[in-house]
């Protein structure tokens, strides 16, 4: 199998920048949540690397579940057929959560996902996304904690993917 071709690549946001605005926004969730434990539900696959960075960010008691949500399949655009891949296996009754998300573009993945955790009872639920796209939106949902406003391009890198690929870059860039 072909290496990526990196050369088509431009750097929207460095690791630099990335890590700074990371270190923020765990400030902001820590201030936000003066008791109890924060459960982090990073939507895989592309969250993890954000997911992880920003929970080591938080100075405080965190947990962390997965889910997995699909609506793209291997090209560039929504499908606009969301499915569950992967559930989580904590309770949320009572509990605050906060969905880990890499980009919010449409918003038709995450507002199956926030009506599908409402279910659940928790006793809130925000959203941290490393990345937003307005600019896309059909759903009217907001991120609560933001780490960048993004043109209508489509990204790579820190955990974002093309196909698979590009997942393992430390800044985020435009496939040109």
């Amino acid at each position: 199998m072909p290496e990526p071709d990196q050369s088509k690549l431009r750097v929207l946001l460095s690791a630099a920048m990335i890590h700074e605005r990371i270190q923020a926004l765990g400030a902001e969730i820590h201030a936000a949540y003066p008791e109890g434990p924060i459960y982090m539900i990073g939507i895989l696959k592309g969250s993890w690397i954000f997911l992880a960075d920003l929970v080591r960010a938080i100075p405080r008691h965190v947990r962390v579940e997965f889910i997995g949500i699909s609506s793209y399949g291997k090209g560039k655009t929504s499908s606009g057929e969301v499915r569950l891949t992967k559930d989580i296996d904590a309770s949320l009754e009572g509990k605050d959560v906060i969905v880990v998300e890499d980009i919010v573009d449409t918003g038709v993945t995450l507002t199956y996902l926030i009506q599908l955790l409402q279910q659940r009872r928790p006793r809130s639920i925000k959203v941290a996304a490393l990345l937003d796209k307005p600019s896309r939106r059909l759903r009217p949902i907001q991120p609560n904690y933001c780490g960048f406003t993004v043109p209508d391009e489509f990204v790579v890198g820190y955990g974002l993917d093309f196909a698979e690929d590009y997942r393992n870059l430390p800044d985020i860039c435009v496939v040109e």
